[in-house]
């Protein structure tokens, strides 16, 4: 059994592209399979509450709700968790627990002892694991990669995996939740996670154990330490201010959308799939040519474009009238070039990220990060409703483009539109013995 220091090799090779890293193509072969997977959770779960215990329109919201909470309420305490131990055994151990928690619905199932109360309890468990996965994995790749000229290929290859699982993904679940039950097709899933935890075993490259402190730990401190490395950095303050109105623009879109179209316009939901089909084709696309427009063009100018289209397109959705082939049309072509300026984006934003935090605030800053993009995206959905209930659905769709476009003044402003290159990678910060790591770590990767 090769786990012994086989795992761990003593210095990286320099390469020239990823492919020739194998330690990152384990990973990224694990991830892809684990993403795959996902959707029948995603599918899975609310089918189960739906199909086998009929539950209510509140049940299914609260269920789907549990899942995403522990971003909010846990995200920031697990970063200043992660920077204290090494990342890959955080990530061997959250896809465990994953594993383990989706697994027991359908053998709970098959001994039927599965109800709506162990159901939700089961699927905040599994956000909570997704929470440290997603904290450590944002935080692990920079180890893998090793080298920072290489954060934008990493990001750009994670991020077509991530869109590629998207559009593939619902499909592939839909036919095994028909083939099989919803609560038997979670398996699948379960499977895929130990395909995770197999590619993350084989993986060699070594990984400093973070120093010991000399002082007595301090949660409360070390979480400060890492908000203040975001917000007073020059270039992480500015994508961090950002970043919460780009998740809430797409999800207040996403949900006036949906009910625009299905109640006010009686678009049938193959209609309507196909419109959001063309957001995850745009998204696919769009991390798909990342890498080349980066290369072409200086960086901070990409990152400005690419943020104003997503924050442009909602225009298109109050604009368009005509006959219904029309209404679609350019329902796709605004989701279509939105998500197409996320895949970009996402990718400039995660290098940027990574470039410039040094390995022993990584978890941290990755925690700040989702904390506040899950923020602007609950508080998106949540205005979506209220302000549909107000003024009604199209004059809200009008009141979310006019507001996510005025967001192009602050992307004018920024400093981060104006870089021309990748900053100079991040150095350990010597003054705080709580937050350093062995002086032989290297920065090294994404969401």
């Amino acid at each position: 059994m090769a786990a012994t220091d086989t795992s761990e090799s003593t210095k990286p090779e320099q390469t020239t592209n990823l492919w020739q890293n194998p330690d990152f193509l384990k990973f990224w072969f694990g991830e892809t399979l684990s993403l795959l997977g996902s959707h029948v959770t995603t599918l899975g779960l609310p089918l189960t509450a739906v199909l086998v215990f009929n539950a209510s329109d509140e049940q299914v919201g609260l269920l789907r709700f549990l899942q995403l909470v522990p971003y909010l309420a846990l995200g920031l305490l697990f970063g200043v968790w992660v920077d204290r131990w090494r990342r890959r055994q955080v990530l061997l151990t959250a896809n465990l627990i994953r594993m383990l928690l989706i697994a027991l619905v359908p053998v709970l199932y098959w001994l039927d002892l599965l109800s709506m109360g162990p159901l939700l309890v089961i699927a905040c468990a599994i956000g909570i694991a997704s929470v440290l996965f997603d904290v450590s994995y944002m935080s692990y790749v920079p180890t893998l990669v090793r080298e920072p000229k290489h954060y934008v290929e990493a990001n750009a290859k994670l991020g077509v995996t991530s869109s590629a699982a998207d559009v593939v993904g619902p499909g592939v679940a839909g036919a095994l939740v028909a083939a099989l039950t919803a609560p038997v097709a979670l398996l699948v899933d379960a499977i895929s996670y130990l395909a995770s935890l197999i590619s993350l075993s084989w993986i060699r490259v070594r990984e400093p154990k973070p120093a010991r402190p000399t002082t007595k730990r301090h949660l409360l401190t070390e979480l400060r330490d890492g908000l203040k490395y975001v917000f007073w950095h020059p270039v992480l303050r500015p994508l961090a201010l950002i970043a919460p109105f780009c998740n809430a623009s797409l999800v207040m879109v996403w949900t006036l959308f949906l009910i625009y179209g299905a109640r006010d316009l009686r678009l049938s939901p193959a209609a309507i799939g196909v419109v959001l089909s063309a957001a995850s084709v745009g998204g696919l696309l769009g991390a798909t040519i990342s890498r080349t427009l980066i290369k072409r063009f200086p960086i901070g100018p990409v990152y400005g474009v690419s943020m104003a289209v997503i924050f442009a397109s909602p225009a298109l959705i109050p604009l368009a009238s005509g006959p219904r082939p029309v209404l679609v049309g350019f329902f796709i072509v605004s989701f279509f070039i939105s998500y197409l300026g996320l895949g970009v984006a996402n990718v400039v934003m995660i290098s940027l990220r990574q470039t410039c935090t040094p390995q022993s605030l990584m978890g941290r800053m990755n925690a700040a990060f989702r904390t506040v993009l899950f923020g602007g995206g609950s508080l998106g959905g949540l205005f979506a409703g209220v302000l549909s209930g107000a003024i009604g659905t199209r004059n809200a769709l009008t009141a979310a483009a006019i507001g996510s476009a005025l967001v192009i003044v602050g992307l004018v402003i920024s400093p981060v539109s104006r870089l021309r290159e990748l900053p100079p990678a991040a150095t350990e910060p010597s003054a705080e013995p709580a937050t350093q790591t062995e002086p032989t770590a290297e920065p090294s990767t994404v969401d």
